[in-house]
């Protein structure tokens, strides 16, 4: 396909800063893939080209398409954590760090803030460990090191905070481990603090391309500042329509702002659309418009208008989930291809009703979460054993392992071996080495540890070299073989998922050039639930809106568009959070290439309890028609409008309640002065949504609203 007018200006752009406003499903990562291979047939060299996405998945759909068009290899292509690793492995010693450190999970800095919690003699209940190390990397994002937020903290909780912080990080490097935001942390403050570092950075990336620019945090913003501080040859690639993970630090305002950063950068925008339909796009756009923070550009099809977008109620959840897969039985029935049809949600509980209905229709499905497999305790044990073998001091890994299978080597003795360390100023793995210098410990307890040490070091002889074979030996020589294969229970699966860990190291060995265990340690660390969906399959994926992201389907459905849900309950009261839940589900619908069903549940049951539910402000916004099973009887009521299903209620009074008009000039005691754009009846529970002119917009329960019409 033929590049269009605003293509080729992004593809051959050369030097100088360059933004690349993408819509979605406007060809970016085909724009990305061309304006690598257009700089190399210039002359540029592979190996000074530097593009960074954010998921594995997206990196190797790039590396595939560069290499498909016949154009020399040695770019770089990978995720900000990828690049990261990599830099932290060369410069290790200007970074202040080991080469062979270990990346923690968070699973594994869990266990890290629980000993802290401890350590520190602060109660678990008063500091729950994933609320601090969600405040932690909070910090790490805005590169607020450990003094920096000592020296303005007042007030206990805060200081406890601090306190917490730093001991978490003096446990990290014990163990010679960082976790993911260390990644960031470590590569910013190296640029910023080795001129010479940089220097061969910025000589050896003479080009650097960023793509989903929306989404990097402040730590990410400043990498690439600093990798394109000695060229300025920078190219970001994204929408801050699709900016959906400010949770995790995202600063929408980078992309925002980079023309003020970069003052002669040239602004492309790819406003056509290769993927959607007319009507799907025209409610994407329509919704969209109603958020502040963003840059203009329209939607632009190619393809024709095709089916209208539909927005289905049903009377609660279970309902909700059994007509969507008997919708999606219908299309595969039809003919439709069961892996061109995905179900988004807004949070992964959601999933449970549908796989029931899937089960028992007997539909093949495929839940897209897959970090989970590497939290099976099976998993974690031979990956903990490899952690040892790359990084003796990772005693996090250590611990685990050491007993297991059981060896006999028993609480006391950790604790005697433990304590003989720290008095020695040695790591538990060297303390282990020279286990007959330690007193208290039996002869027959000395021996365990000295063979659990020689295997140990035998293995180690094989991390640099194809990881397949050497898990193999692991799994024979530490035990975890035969203690998997008597099991009972779910033992033979725990066997057949470590076989299946095998299997993808043997995957992983024959596509890499140089395999070590320390490089597959590291891509199974980065692993992320998109990286997770299978589209070879062939099966209809159930996954949330975030992990959605960067995926496509002929058929989608979004469940669940209801107000505390779609958006979100934190979102109530903060313009901020309620615009990126917009931008979320801007996102779930350009996901779909043919058609759309938006659902909400009538009833819902949360945390135990069986509720009313008020649908989701953004189905007005949408401005798509809304049917539930009751619209046959209360069709006067409600009249389709101009263009693509604008809302018009028209005004009534039932037992009692006041008419409102779409329109009508109404007064909120809390929002102000607002305009009425549409009207529920459901009974008592009736809903008025309200455009008000501070420029947010409420769907309100009109029994709690206490409205008050205004004169025009």
């Amino acid at each position: 396909m033929e590049l269009t007018s605003s293509q080729r200006v992004a593809v051959e752009h050369k030097d100088g800063p360059l933004l690349v406003l993408a819509g979605p499903g406007s060809g970016k990562t085909r724009v990305i893939t061309s304006r690598i291979c257009q700089l190399i047939s210039s002359g540029v060299s592979p190996y000074s080209i530097c593009a960074i996405t954010f998921t594995n998945k997206a990196a190797q759909e790039m590396r595939e398409r560069v290499i498909s068009s016949g154009i020399r290899s040695g770019a770089h292509i990978s995720t900000f954590h990828s690049l990261c690793v990599r830099l932290l492995r060369q410069y290790a010693q200007q970074a202040g760090i080991q080469a062979n450190f270990s990346i923690y999970d968070e699973a594994d800095q869990s266990r890290c803030m629980k000993m802290a919690l401890k350590e520190v003699e602060v109660p678990a209940s008063d500091f729950q460990p994933a609320a601090v190390l969600d405040r932690i990397s909070g910090w790490k994002s805005d590169l607020e090191l450990v003094e920096a937020v000592r020296q303005r903290a007042d007030g206990f909780r805060m200081k406890m905070l601090v306190r917490l912080y730093d001991r978490y990080q003096q446990i990290l490097q014990a163990n010679n481990a960082l976790d993911f935001d260390d990644l960031l942390v470590k590569v910013a403050y190296l640029l910023k603090e080795h001129p010479q570092v940089r220097e061969e950075l910025n000589e050896r990336f003479r080009y650097l391309l960023i793509d989903e620019y929306q989404d990097t945090n402040h730590a990410q913003y400043q990498i690439a500042k600093g990798l394109a501080l000695g060229h300025g040859n920078i190219c970001v690639t994204g929408d801050p329509d699709q900016s959906i993970y400010r949770w995790r630090g995202a600063d929408i305002g980078n992309i925002l702002a980079f023309e003020k950063d970069y003052p002669n950068a040239t602004v492309v925008r790819l406003e056509e659309n290769f993927r959607s339909t007319a009507a799907i796009l025209a409610v994407a756009d329509k919704l969209i418009h109603a958020n502040k923070k963003r840059k203009e550009k329209r939607l632009v099809p190619t393809i024709g208008e095709g089916a209208e977008v539909q927005v289905q109620g049903y009377d609660d959840e279970e309902e909700e989930a059994y007509a969507v897969v008997l919708k999606v039985k219908a299309l595969i029935d039809s003919g439709e291809d069961a892996g061109e049809i995905a179900i988004f949600y807004r949070v992964n509980s959601m999933s449970r009703k549908l796989e029931e209905a899937f089960i028992r229709n007997r539909i093949s499905y495929q839940v897209v979460r897959g970090v989970e497999f590497y939290g099976r305790k099976e998993i974690r044990d031979m990956i903990a054993y490899l952690k040892v073998l790359a990084n003796p001091q990772d005693e996090l890994s250590l611990m685990r392992v050491i007993n297991t299978p059981a060896r006999g080597i028993g609480e006391t003795t950790l604790a005697k071996v433990t304590s003989w360390a720290r008095d020695n100023r040695l790591g538990f793995y060297e303390a282990a080495m020279r286990a007959a210098d330690i007193g208290g410990i039996a002869k027959a307890t000395q021996a365990k540890l000295a063979t659990f040490v020689r295997m140990i070091e035998d293995l180690r002889s094989g991390i640099e070299g194809p990881v397949a074979p050497l898990m193999e030996k692991v799994l024979h020589q530490s035990g975890l073989e035969s203690s998997l294969s008597t099991g009972r229970g779910d033992e033979g699966t725990a066997r057949d998922n470590v076989i299946e860990l095998i299997d993808g190291a043997a995957a992983y060995d024959s596509g890499t050039d140089n395999p070590s265990l320390v490089d597959y340690l590291q891509q199974i660390a980065l692993f992320s639930d998109t990286d997770a969906y299978d589209a070879a399959a062939r099966k209809t994926a159930l996954m949330t809106l975030h992990a959605a992201k960067g995926l496509e389907f002929d058929h989608v459905f979004i469940i669940g568009a209801e107000e505390g849900i779609l958006p979100h309950e934190r979102s109530a009261s903060n313009e901020d959070e309620l615009e990126e839940e917009r931008r979320l589900m801007f996102v779930g619908i350009t996901r779909a290439r043919k058609g759309l069903e938006v659902s909400f549940a009538r009833h819902r049951t949360t945390r135990g309890l069986f509720s009313r539910t008020i649908p989701s402000q953004f189905l007005y916004e949408m401005g798509v028609e809304i049917r539930t099973p009751e619209d046959a009887e209360r069709e006067p009521h409600h009249q389709k409008g101009e263009g693509h299903g604008e809302l018009i209620y028209e005004a009534f009074e039932e037992d009692g309640h006041p008419e409102y008009l779409k329109g009508e000039l109404v007064r909120h005691p809390k929002f102000g002065l607002g305009r009425v754009v549409g009207f529920i009846w459901l009974g008592e529970n009736s809903t008025v949504t309200v455009k008000f002119n501070t420029g947010s917009q409420k769907t309100l329960m009109l029994k709690y609203a206490n409205l008050t019409k205004e004169q025009f």
